[in-house]
């Protein structure tokens, strides 16, 4: 009888040498001296208490340990992945918010898959039929598709845009952020006031932001004028209507709240072009709390959206293991910092 021999590299034993020496759950129980289901709880992100998981945390690092991804989805039944969609990441919000939620779901041992629409609502349904054909543990969406279907079944979160109670939205407070723009214009000296918006048809929690600065203004008694475009109109309108309100190089208003900051930028440089100063002769408010770069100043004065409670709230939702109770719309707090448009 002939027997066979096997020949093995010596990277092929180099590799089986290493996979007999690599730390297991029990080394790192024994390191940290707690139980092995103290362990296991650490690595599947269940609840134990702080001194636990920083000790095993500890302990795995001082060993090497890794934990075999793989095989604890087979296990639990979960890839540990959640999709993130957004409309893309050029926009520094929306990619603040990326990174946010990135982190929070690093932070709970998931991956992120990111996928960009440029806006398109079809793009968005395609995105969800692809991650939902690779089994993500649930998606995190900004989205402008009012008619988007999602599997039921499936954990969905929504960000600034309210769907139905099944699925939770999670948001700064525009309505409340459009109230301390006006009262921030007019407490600086401001009396014809304006707000000016630029968006998607569909309807969305920005929307309110418009909402509460009107409210703001009738509640004081100051007159106050709109003018809300949509995305497809472009920005040339504001820049007639701007041109249109001059009279003697003088603005009929003092104050303007932009729905965001990137029409703020837009709108100064308008100003600029019609001869007028910011904030000499208009101040300026936007939202959503832009830096220049990382820890710069902001690039105009601004209601700030609390980017990284948003990310992180998101994701909690996402990951709550009882969903029978989940709110419908979370609305967190915004406030506002001066950036060099207004006259403080």
């Amino acid at each position: 009888m002939e027997l066979s021999v096997k020949h093995f590299t010596l990277c092929e034993v180099n590799s089986m040498k290493q996979k007999e020496n690599a730390p297991t759950m029990k080394d790192v129980a024994r390191e940290a001296s707690v139980a092995l289901g103290t362990v296991s709880k650490v690595f599947n992100n269940l609840h134990v208490g702080e001194d636990y998981r920083r000790r095993v945390e500890e302990a795995a690092k001082r060993l090497g340990y890794q934990v075999n991804s793989y095989a604890r989805g087979l296990k639990t039944n979960r890839t540990y992945s959640v999709a993130l969609i957004l409309p893309d990441v050029t926009n520094p919000f929306f990619s603040t918010l990326a990174q946010g939620i990135c982190s929070a779901l690093s932070q709970k041992g998931y991956r992120t898959i990111l996928s960009t629409t440029a806006y398109d609502p079809e793009a968005e349904q395609r995105c969800i039929q692809m991650v939902q054909q690779n089994k993500v543990d649930g998606i995190i969406g900004l989205t402008y598709n009012p008619a988007l279907e999602v599997d039921p079944q499936l954990p969905y979160v929504s960000i600034d845009r309210y769907f139905s109670p099944s699925v939770p939205c999670v948001s700064s407070d525009n309505f409340g952020g459009g109230q301390l723009a006006a009262g921030k214009l007019l407490e600086l000296g401001c009396t014809r006031p304006l707000f000016l918006r630029i968006g998607s048809k569909v309807p969305g929690e920005s929307d309110k932001r418009g909402d509460g600065f009107e409210s703001a203004c009738r509640q004081r008694g100051i007159s106050c004028t709109s003018l809300r475009l949509c995305d497809e109109e472009g920005y040339a309108p504001f820049q007639d209507f701007l041109a249109s309100h001059i009279e003697e190089g003088r603005l009929a208003f003092d104050g303007i709240f932009c729905v965001t900051d990137a029409l703020a930028v837009h709108i100064r440089a308008m100003l600029c072009e019609l001869g007028l100063r910011v904030p000499e002769d208009v101040q300026l408010i936007g939202f959503d709390g832009i830096r220049r770069f990382a820890e710069d100043g902001f690039i105009c004065s601004t209601i700030i959206q609390p980017i990284e409670r948003i990310a992180e709230t998101g994701v909690e939702l996402l990951l709550r293991e009882d969903r029978s109770n989940l709110p419908s719309l979370v609305c967190l707090p915004v406030s506002y910092a001066p950036g060099g448009t207004t006259k403080e």
